[in-house]
């Protein structure tokens, strides 16, 4: 009984400061000045432009605050990237320069694919292998398929376990023409499409730029096909 009575007198004393000490923290993460915010949060809307996906900063707490300033910008160290937990960089342009680093989240909202069942090495992937997700890029492996795009005429290159996210490196493009290979050989253009047929002089994965030679000794150079046929660049 003694015992507990001990305990709870320590709890009378320790929690308000534990308490305290918690307000203390979220307080001095509010008073990060409204235009140090504004400043950090142009710089990561240019930073993250071409990121695959709507990004949004959140500040983490922080102790301290920031000295005082009327003219911030914001940068980020030598190789760092807007993505996930980052360290941003204010600096004062004031009459009396400073710079500080805040700590920040930066999360990427957008869609990403996962295997819609278990693929094997060496199989072709179609679009019923594949489902469409959307989340937090940054939470993910930063290989993950974004793009459909980056699915098509592609085989698995190791086993992937069924809704596990698609990564760039678990994919290879398949080989659709073959170095001596008889090719139809397709041009369009407003209006027209004219195809004929050549031999292939290199073989080509789909996707890869391949010449062939026509019928009539012209080389020519186009795009392999996933059909494997070659269309000729505009």
């Amino acid at each position: 009984m003694e015992h507990r009575k001990t305990w709870i007198r320590l709890l009378r004393i320790a929690l308000p400061a534990c308490l305290a000490s918690l307000g203390a923290t979220s307080w001095a993460a509010s008073q990060l000045p409204e235009a140090a915010r504004e400043a950090v949060e142009r710089f990561l809307k240019v930073q993250t432009a071409g990121l695959p996906g709507k990004a949004t900063v959140t500040f983490n707490p922080s102790s301290g605050t920031l000295p005082p300033c009327n003219d911030f910008e914001a940068f980020m160290p030598t190789g760092a990237s807007p993505w996930g937990r980052v360290s941003i960089g204010l600096r004062c342009r004031g009459e009396k320069p400073w710079s500080r680093f805040v700590s920040a989240q930066v999360a990427v909202h957008g869609t990403y694919y996962v295997a819609a069942r278990t693929i094997e090495p060496g199989e072709a992937l179609a679009a019923a292998d594949v489902i469409e997700r959307s989340g937090d890029l940054t939470a993910l492996p930063r290989s993950v398929v974004t793009e459909a795009s980056a699915l098509r005429g592609v085989t698995s290159a190791q086993r992937i376990a069924a809704g596990a996210p698609l990564r760039k490196e678990q994919m290879r493009s398949m080989l659709v023409i073959q170095q001596g290979q008889t090719v139809q050989v397709i041009a369009q253009g407003a209006g027209f499409t004219v195809t004929t047929e050549g031999k292939a002089m290199t073989r080509a994965e789909a996707g890869a730029t391949v010449q062939a030679k026509t019928r009539d000794g012209r080389l020519v150079s186009g795009i392999a096909d996933e059909d494997g046929t070659i269309r000729l660049a505009q």
